[in-house]
């Protein structure tokens, strides 16, 4: 297969700028829809270049990137961090995470009073 000058397989570039660990593990992240580009998703066969938005959820935590430079061997950290531009928020103050309520795994689904308080303490209004 042909490769166009300046785009290579997203796959490969998320594993190349060090987004994911093993190559096979971006691909699986393709098939499995965690990777999207400019918001479609992507098999692990697309061609980025220069420019495209990579969005990937990554245990439970989603990253956005811009292209910025496309490579396609695995590169050392530092020529890694120039070839991105990290668009990611950041994440919520600790404060914030730790006054979430959580239901214990396996408890089931939440009463009525239970979804209403959950639904207060979130800031959204009651249906």
């Amino acid at each position: 297969m042909e490769q166009h000058p300046g785009s290579a397989r997203v796959d490969s570039w998320t594993w190349a700028v060090r987004l994911f660990k093993t190559r096979s593990a971006a691909a699986e992240a393709c098939r499995g829809g965690h990777v999207r580009v400019n918001g479609t998703p992507v098999k692990p066969a697309h061609q980025v270049k220069p420019g495209d938005e990579v969005r990937i959820r990554v245990a439970g935590h989603e990253r956005i990137v811009i292209v910025e430079q496309v490579v396609a061997k695995r590169v050392g950290a530092a020529i890694a961090a120039q070839c991105l531009i990290d668009k990611t928020p950041a994440p919520p103050p600790p404060e914030i995470i730790a006054s979430m309520p959580r239901r214990d795994r396996g408890a089931g689904r939440p009463t009525k009073r239970e979804r209403r308080e959950t639904d207060r303490l979130q800031g959204r209004a009651p249906d």
